[in-house]
């Protein structure tokens, strides 16, 4: 047996008995994608998403605002009441208010920390954009929102809330 099949062999065995040890792998194909469920900051640290289940997908809904009225001057006669999803392109929904609102829907877990499929609502432009989900640690997830395809759109970072 040549040098060479000796090496590529014992790679191969390797490789092999590496498959089975490596815990990351039962860990990534055990899992049902419940990873993400609970309270996330958003990057600017003025806004906290809880993600849940909905049916067989997740879910996210606004449940803290640092700041959850309008201010006193507000150009559109709300100061000092609660924030409403006022640039929705929707009439009948623009009443509703932002503490509380679901912005997150249809998010499938795919395995090795993805959850894509997803949409996310803009309350700012009363925009929906499509978006992916993935877990970059137990505490940190990174959220890609696009128009059309995914490089027309961003990334930013959440960090879990304990």
């Amino acid at each position: 047996m040549s040098m060479t099949t000796r090496i590529c062999r014992i790679l191969l065995l390797l490789c092999f008995i590496l498959s089975f040890s490596c815990p990351c792998h039962s860990a990534a194909a055990s899992s049902d994608g419940g990873d993400i469920l609970g309270l996330w900051e958003v990057e600017e640290g003025d806004g906290r998403i809880e993600i849940f289940r909905c049916g067989n997908k997740f879910c996210g809904r606004l449940a803290w605002i640092k700041e959850p009225n309008y201010p006193l001057d507000d150009k559109g006669g709300m100061g000092g009441k609660p924030l409403l999803d006022r640039e929705n392109p929707k009439k009948e929904l623009k009443g509703r208010q932002q503490l509380g609102l679901v912005l997150m829907e249809g998010y499938t877990f795919r395995g090795d920390n993805l959850w894509d499929d997803g949409t996310i609502y803009n309350t700012e432009n009363g925009r929906t954009y499509k978006s992916t989900l993935s877990l970059k640690s137990r505490d940190l997830l990174k959220l890609r929102a696009y128009f059309g395809i995914s490089l027309l759109g961003g990334s930013t970072i959440w960090k879990r809330v304990n």
